[in-house]
């Protein structure tokens, strides 16, 4: 049935009684309202309370989605559809009458099922505007932390409460009510402490604050082991236990010492979080949320209905999601399998260029607390004072800058604090003092090793130009901030190894220390090379934050960037490039250090020219001589770098795009590459405050219009969002001219197609442009493989890096996996374990050698397995020795292993850059045993080397 056309109604019907029962609140003072489309589309309005703005425009949405293609599945889900109309209407005019929920109830569907059908819905690029995206990103963030903290909460007080009680407990203290008291309690702490309610690490801190408050007023007969233990002693010293009813909180709160801490010491013990930052929480964060929380206590506890009353206010504030809700269990709130699953795929997408790291599932917050363990780790030999050898570096520079580094480190940490309580919470402004000493000691950390690796490259000791460069500081020390900050900002949708933006995240703390990207990225690539202790998704946060400068950050306007064009264009008998496309198909080179980077382009390059050589020409510290005034402006290393890899970062997403939509035309790619390459070479104003991918997308475009392929911009633009790291706000809202934005189309007939037509012309023509040489695509250095090395010399060993997840127990790493699946791991670094191990690995090697043999008899050649084939035993020794006759195989395989894995991290030291910094030093290393015989016939080499 067609839609049905506006049509007014009279007074009487302008007063419908709502499905709740109570009258509508959106009708005019005329005593008219507008009522449009169908009674059932009237209904859903008038149970959310929509306005007459609101209804109308929500029913022409429906009518044009109506119109489009696929109206069939809108029409056989029309409620869901007007819902969705309504919604996304509703917050384009800032009239929320509903809150979240209250939509969802209405629609009787969940918010996995809710925001799939949004996101099918989006087909064309006008439907859903950039601000309901952000709307429902921060919507689905916080329902994730929410739906992963509910689930911690419930299994810990599991571990916590008796599921009988004694009788002798009051039934108002049932497990029912206390599961309420506490979640609410913290739902509503959540809400007053936290601005940024998306923070996972720090809800759950939280968390622990209420569950430490609670157990501690809780009966010790309701409580399991060790919580009874600690209760009873806090009981008998007369810490909690004392008459509550009217009894001040403020006195009793105070009583929360540090001596008074052994519940809250348990409870980190056992979700492996920091007791320090715990406690930082608790009396920074929590005790004020008490001490204002005005409520009597009863039996030890808060009175739910006030505490629920209190929620009820800040829910129907943010007119979001009723968190209570979980404790029903209701439908609203529950994970739909099939749509979380398909709704995940557009933010996890993988890159078909990158490997996959296959990590069993970890809970978000476990994920959460063993990322920040390794942080902990890493730091545990850091200070947060300059060393010895710092200050040894810092006596030999012309010009000392201990103090001005300190001052800086001083006067960042200022504003850092202040920036960090502004946008998590003011009473959090302790836990920014905390991270941003995690960040302090990174930098110290960092800033050593460099030092080292410079002294060695160039047998200098003074490095007085680059130690007073306050933007090679500055930038260092963002760099070890953001490590931090993207370990502790770890989001609940995270935990799958994807990216997941917070309001913490890059770029945001170049905005606080007024940092341009482009000086920030200078400094990633040597952050990486001279920290080995950095995890892989340390390394893969550090590239995309790098990608994402190349991308769009250093075009912005106010960036060094163009000005150092400007400067390359301005070269005497120069080329009018950044850099010669002639450079494109050579191995991008990596032997660039950060000294390098911020130096140039003030350092002179190495002369064959007559004349005094300069000393110590190859230093990037060394003093310009006096003739270099009247020599040509020296080349910028930095600009020269950074093209060469937005050139190959532009070809492979365009490779990626291009697989997806044109793999019929192969012809076609060198084209929409040679016609991207020299937009970006020389008319690279058109990136000015926009994204690199709008000039891919608009290539493609323009090549397949002049050679009459068609290819619809609606196409791309749904091909483009299935890549990875991509956001619809660079297809949505392009920079048009000066404060005016429009969709991707816009873009390309009025500002691309102006610029570029001649050019774009030329290819349809019978002498088209010379082509672009295709970039030569390396394997990122930041990667290393997942897959495990084979021991040389022909044994049947593999070693492989120790992965994610870990389980910290007693300050130690130990693999909570085996790899490949099935497998016997042994760990070197731990104890290996009982005899039975031992003796049932012996057993295999015995089975596998004897199957050897029976393979080797001339009656029956050799069977090669069906998927991979591993080396029979007995061919060559790693070390060429003998062994003792009673010794096991399985001792001379690990002996043949020992004797060997220093040559094999040589052999991994020369790889290049094949290899990853983090790989080249493991810090713990997994000896995974395969034999060919072991493996079944079904399994795939991919499974046996995962």
């Amino acid at each position: 049935m067609p839609p049905k056309p506006l049509r007014r109604a009279g007074a009487a019907r302008s007063q419908r009684t709502s499905p709740e029962g109570g009258a509508g609140t959106a009708s005019p003072p005329g005593g008219t309202r507008l009522e449009v489309g169908e009674a059932e589309f009237v209904a859903l309005c008038d149970a959310l309370k929509a306005s007459d703005s609101v209804r109308e425009k929500a029913w022409r949405t429906y009518e044009s989605l109506a119109a489009a293609d696929g109206a069939p599945a809108y029409n056989k889900k029309k409620k869901e559809t007007w819902g969705v109309c309504i919604f996304i209407v509703a917050i384009d005019l800032d009239e929320m009458t509903f809150t979240f929920t209250e939509l969802l109830k209405s629609l009787s569907t969940s918010v996995c099922t809710f925001f799939q059908f949004l996101k099918e819905v989006d087909v064309n690029m006008d439907t859903v505007s950039t601000k309901v995206d952000s709307t429902v990103s921060r919507l689905k963030k916080k329902y994730d932390v929410l739906l992963a903290l509910y689930h911690k909460f419930e299994r810990t007080c599991g571990l916590i409460y008796l599921e009988q009680p004694s009788s002798e407990i009051s039934a108002e203290l049932s497990s029912v009510l206390v599961l309420k008291n506490y979640w609410i309690t913290f739902l509503l702490a959540k809400g007053k402490v936290l601005q940024m309610e998306d923070d996972l690490v720090i809800s759950f801190q939280l968390l622990l604050c209420v569950l430490d408050y609670f157990i501690k007023l809780s009966p010790p007969a309701m409580l399991k082991e060790p919580y009874k233990s600690a209760v009873t002693a806090l009981t008998v010293n007369g810490s909690t236990r004392t008459p509550r009813r009217g009894q001040n909180r403020n006195a009793r709160a105070s009583k929360q010492t540090d001596t008074d801490t052994k519940v809250i010491e348990i409870l980190c013990k056992e979700h492996d979080c920091n007791l320090d930052e715990v406690k930082n929480v608790y009396f920074t964060s929590f005790i004020p949320f008490l001490n204002s929380l005005g409520v009597v206590a009863s039996n030890g506890l808060p009175e739910v209905d006030v505490l629920s009353k209190q929620y009820d206010e800040l829910y129907l504030k943010n007119k979001d999601i009723d968190a209570r809700l979980f404790l029903d269990r209701d439908e609203t709130l529950q994970p739909d399998v099939i749509a979380c699953s398909q709704l995940e795929r557009t933010p996890g997408k993988n890159n078909p260029d990158e490997e996959v790291n296959h990590v069993l599932p970890q809970t978000p917050v476990r994920a959460a607390m063993n990322t920040i363990q390794q942080l902990m780790m890493i730091l545990n030999s850091a200070t947060d004072k300059p060393s010895d050898t710092l200050i040894a570096y810092f006596n030999n520079c012309t010009v000392n800058p201990e103090d001005s580094i300190l001052k800086r480190v001083e006067s960042l940490g200022h504003i850092f604090k202040k920036k960090f309580a502004e946008a998590v919470g003011q009473g959090c402004a302790e836990i920014g003092s905390q991270r941003y000493q995690l960040g302090v000691r990174l930098y110290y950390r960092v800033m050593e090793s460099m030092l080292k690796s410079e002294e060695e490259r160039l047998s200098v000791h003074n490095f007085s130009k680059l130690l007073n460069d306050n933007i090679f500081h500055t930038s260092l020390l963002a760099c070890a901030l953001e490590i931090v900050m993207a370990t502790y900002g770890r989001t609940a949708s995270q935990s799958d190894g994807t990216s997941a933006e917070t309001d913490l995240s890059f770029p945001w703390i170049l905005n606080v220390f007024d940092l341009k990207a482009f000086d920030f990225y200078k400094v990633i690539e040597s952050f990486i090379k001279v920290e080995p202790s950095l995890t892989r998704d340390m390394i893969k946060h550090l590239e995309r934050c790098e990608h994402r400068i190349m991308e769009s950050l250093a075009w912005q306007s106010d960036s060094p960037l163009f000005d150092l064009i400007k400067q390359s264009k301005e070269r005497e008998g120069q080329t009018d490039q950044p850099e010669p496309t002639s450079t494109l198909n050579l191995p991008l080179q990596h032997n660039h250090t950060a000294a390098d980077l911020y130096l140039s382009p003030v350092r002179s390059p190495k002369k064959k020219a007559s004349g005094h050589p300069q000393s110590g020409t190859s230093n990037p510290d060394a003093q310009p001589s006096a003739t270099s005034q009247t020599q040509k402006p020296q080349k910028s290393t930095s600009l020269s770098l950074f093209y060469k890899k937005v050139f190959r970062l532009a070809y492979l997403r365009l490779h990626t795009l291009f697989f997806r939509l044109l793999s019929e035309h192969p012809d076609l790619e060198p084209l929409i590459w040679t016609l991207f390459q020299h937009t970006l070479q020389n008319e690279y104003e058109l990136m000015r405050d926009r994204h690199l991918d709008q000039i891919m997308m608009c290539s493609m475009y323009g090549i397949c219009k002049v050679k009459n392929v068609d290819l619809r911009f609606k196409t791309i633009v749904s091909a483009y969002k299935e890549l990875p790291n991509t956001n619809q706000e660079t297809f949505k809202r392009v920079l048009i001219r000066e404060e005016q934005y429009d969709s991707i189309i816009v873009f390309y007939n009025l500002v691309f197609m102006q610029k570029l037509k001649t050019n774009i012309l030329q290819y349809a023509s019978n002498r088209p442009p010379t082509l672009s040489p295709i970039p030569h695509i390396p394997r990122s250095p930041y990667q290393f493989s997942n897959s495990p090395r084979r021991v040389p010399a022909g044994n049947n060993i593999y070693i492989s890096p120790l992965k994610s997840p870990y389980k910290f127990s007693d300050g130690f790493q130990s693999p909570t996996k085996m790899t490949p699946r099935s497998r016997i791991l042994v760990s070197i670094g731990e104890t290996f374990g009982t005899s039975e191990k031992f003796q049932k690995i012996n057993q295999m090697v015995c089975n596998s050698e004897s199957h050897v043999k029976r393979s080797a008899e001339p009656s029956d050649a050799p069977k090669p397995l069906k998927r991979l084939r591993f080396d029979i035993e007995g061919q060559d020794e790693a070390d060429g020795g003998k062994h003792l006759p009673q010794e096991s195989k399985f001792q001379q395989k690990l002996a043949e292993m020992t004797s060997t894995r220093t040559r094999m991290q040589k052999q991994k030291l020369n790889d290049g850059n094949d290899t990853s910094a983090n790989e080249e030093k493991v810090l713990q290393t997994e000896c995974v045993l395969h034999w060919g015989s072991l493996v079944p016939s079904s399994v795939t080499a991919a499974e046996v080397l995962q």
